[in-house]
């Protein structure tokens, strides 16, 4: 059976931010930026939720591409950031000694979401396939390109090598799994209200309209209809 068919799981994934970076950023035209930011913030807070072994890597930080985006690092404060010269994240030994540390442990299944889709995350998804029995989950909506071609062709080049693409909130409830796990329940519940849009706007009108409970926040006092005469 192929080991694909296995769902993520908290005991079997790890994670790897590649170069989500200002410069790197800049040169985004696939996904709306602030979509992208949103995207990997979420999803790093996913990871932070099942205690998710997190890699952190940046390129060139002071040369050209600036610091990893301050939101991302809030979420995991006590990271390493392991800084690079490769634009490939596989040549740094570094990257791969982190990464083989939690493959040890059983978390061959590897997400990655990083920048620049067609150029960093290619070359590493690559070359840690080629080199290694690691499984690739490439977040799409948490990569990003320098065109919409440039990301879908990397997309699609990645996917014939055997990498699996997959979107954050895809990964995020793949871990949750199942709504009776209730440890977790609570702050994947507030993660989507915050990150997920409609999904999140879904959950609060559910809780207030439909099962009656109280909003989240307070407010002042909502006063009126008083139609003029």
């Amino acid at each position: 059976m192929s080991s694909k068919l296995q769902v993520l799981t908290p005991q079997n994934s790890q994670i790897i931010f590649i170069d989500q970076q200002p410069q790197m950023a800049f040169g985004v035209q696939s996904i709306d930026r602030q979509v992208l930011k949103n995207n990997v913030v979420g999803l790093a807070k996913a990871a932070r939720i099942f205690n998710i072994p997190t890699t952190i890597t940046t390129v060139e930080t002071d040369s050209f591409s600036g610091n990893t985006f301050p939101e991302l690092l809030a979420v995991a404060p006590d990271n390493d950031i392991l800084e690079r010269t490769s634009m490939n994240s596989w040549d740094d030994q570094n990257v791969r000694d982190a990464l083989a540390k939690h493959a040890a442990d059983g978390r061959k299944k590897i997400v990655v979401a990083g920048l620049w889709t067609e150029v960093c995350n290619t070359t590493f998804a690559l070359s840690c396939l080629n080199d290694t029995d690691y499984e690739i989950y490439m977040v799409a909506d948490a990569s990003g390109g320098t065109s919409v071609d440039a990301h879908k062709y990397a997309m699609d080049r990645m996917v014939q090598a055997g990498v699996v693409p997959v979107t954050w909130q895809q990964v995020l409830l793949e871990w949750q799994r199942d709504w009776a796990r209730k440890e977790t329940y609570d702050a994947v519940t507030s993660l989507v209200k915050e990150h997920s849009g409609a999904y999140g706007m879904g959950i609060d009108y559910a809780v207030t309209h439909v099962h009656g409970g109280t909003e989240r926040v307070k407010h002042g006092k909502r006063i009126g209809p008083n139609p003029t005469k």
